[in-house]
């Protein structure tokens, strides 16, 4: 059986070689149906899972073929099988349903299936158990590829089959799932317990060396305390024996006939002491009792007096409300004025000025205020609107007098000066044009006399010039720009 599966497993991958292996498979189906025991054999054969790992469709079919030839030729050959090789086979046919698309396949892996469930009735496995999800996975990819009938046929056996041989194994599987289950939680919590042991350990020994710490302080405090306490008792003490003893050396410096009267005064000065502390104290706690009752007493009072004040605004808040007349707004059937009501009010005020007349100041002296009043504003007004065109015009001048000294501040040089430009310097007063044409050729001509004619002239022409200059400015209004260098240097320094 290996050697002819063997060379079926050489011969499936030889084109020429198909023929061949048809025959192989063949002869491996007359075995097989002759001998049945060989069929477990056959599955654990290595050569025979190489053969099923083909991807080829035709080495599929051809493999299916012979399993239905083998089932189809001998009727004893299903019966004879064990439970293993009946579930080995079905496998086959199943996972060539699941990995395979081919309609050929399809059809002849249902056909085995058939076979197998009419053959064998009460040993076929539960489909629905061992295959899960078979009936849908037919429904879903081999219905409507031309064998319908077939697959009808086995989705019915699958739902029919009711699983009542294996509720044993179900169980037994269920029970071992569970103790799986509480064996990987039970060491998974232990594993945690001891990981966290350390921890845990740390904590409490932290825990408990912070209390056992807090209780021997607690307990060295008390010590404290108790040892104050005795050390308070035992100066107590000694203070009343030195001071008895001291009383015994005075008793002792004392007459026989003193000591008695001594004794009875100590006696009464502590009666003293002791019935004046019992009184304060009797006398405070009185005090505290009247005081804590008069507390109660006006706390008391000031709740009733609430009480009363709020019963009393509650029932006037409910009482204005109806006493309040109800108004009308003003603007309720109120209309604007008419000419005859106009005319009414204007009459009603004059009346009311000719019964009430002003004993102070007489109706032709009010004529005459009147007047008056009306002359002063009517000269204000005029005295605004001459103030407003001074005002423009002084704002005129100084915009002209900008746009000339912007003028003069961007003036080109004479050099590349044209007509038009020079035309736009001239002055638009006729007087001070030729004033300042004046001005400009005698300062040419004084600054192109030889050097020796200025000589004797220099201080006196110098005074005279600045002069001259300044008469100038003031007969111009400060247009007249001119001059020798030296003075426009002074003139820009000052």
């Amino acid at each position: 059986m290996d050697g002819l599966l063997s060379l079926a497993n050489q011969l499936k991958s030889q084109v020429e070689g198909l023929s061949l292996f048809r025959k192989v498979m063949d002869s491996v189906g007359w075995l097989l149906s002759a001998h049945t025991h060989l069929t477990v054999q056959v599955f654990s054969s290595t050569q025979y899972e190489q053969i099923q790992l083909c991807d080829d469709i035709t080495v599929s079919l051809l493999c299916i073929q012979m399993w239905i030839q083998t089932c189809t030729v001998s009727s004893k050959f299903l019966s004879d099988l064990s439970d293993d090789a009946i579930l080995l086979l079905l496998e086959e046919a199943v996972c060539q349903l699941a990995h395979s698309s081919d309609a050929a396949v399809g059809r002849a892996s249902i056909r085995l299936i058939l076979l197998m469930a009419r053959g064998l009735e009460l040993r076929l496995p539960s489909l629905k158990l061992n295959f899960k999800g078979l009936d849908r996975l037919l429904e879903k990819d081999w219905r409507g590829r031309g064998f319908d009938q077939d697959v009808d046929q086995l989705v019915a056996i699958i739902q029919s089959e009711k699983p009542v041989t294996n509720q044993l194994e179900e169980s037994t599987e269920r029970v071992r799932a569970a103790s799986v289950i509480q064996a990987t939680w039970r060491s998974y919590q232990t594993r945690r317990r001891v990981k966290n042991l350390n921890r845990a350990v740390s904590t409490l020994q932290r825990r408990y060396r912070s209390r056992r710490r807090h209780e021997q302080e607690q307990q060295e405090a008390q010590r404290q305390k108790e040892e104050l306490k005795y050390q308070v008792c035992v100066r107590r003490q000694q203070a009343r024996r030195s001071f008895h003893q001291r009383q015994l050396r005075l008793l002792q410096l004392l007459p026989p006939e003193q000591v008695q009267p001594y004794l009875e005064e100590c006696k009464r000065r502590a009666a003293i002491v002791i019935q004046s502390f019992w009184r304060g104290f009797r006398e405070r706690r009185r005090y505290k009792n009247t005081l804590r009752h008069a507390l109660r007493q006006k706390d008391i009072q000031e709740q009733a007096a609430r009480t009363l004040q709020r019963a009393v605004r509650r029932f006037l808040e409910k009482r204005a409300p109806a006493k309040v007349p109800f108004l009308v707004p003003l603007w309720i059937g109120q209309e604007g004025l008419t000419d005859s009501r106009r005319a009414e009010l204007q009459q009603q005020v004059d009346n009311y000025i000719s019964v009430h007349r002003s004993s102070r100041v007489s109706p032709e002296e009010c004529v005459s205020l009147h007047q008056e009043v009306q002359l002063l504003l009517q000269a204000e007004l005029q005295r605004g609107d001459y103030y407003r065109r001074e005002e423009q015009r002084v704002a005129a001048v100084l915009a002209c007098t900008h746009t000339q000294l912007e003028l003069l501040r961007d003036a080109p040089p004479l050099s590349v000066v044209t007509e038009m430009q020079a035309n736009s310097f001239l002055s638009p007063s006729a007087s001070i044009a030729a004033r300042a044409r004046d001005a400009h050729n005698a300062v040419l001509q004084a600054s192109r006399l030889p050097w020796w004619r200025m000589l004797g002239e220099l201080d006196a022409g110098v005074g005279s010039g600045h002069a001259h200059l300044q008469e100038l400015e003031a007969e111009l209004g400060g247009l007249f720009i001119g001059g020798p260098a030296k003075d426009s240097k002074l003139s820009e320094v000052e």
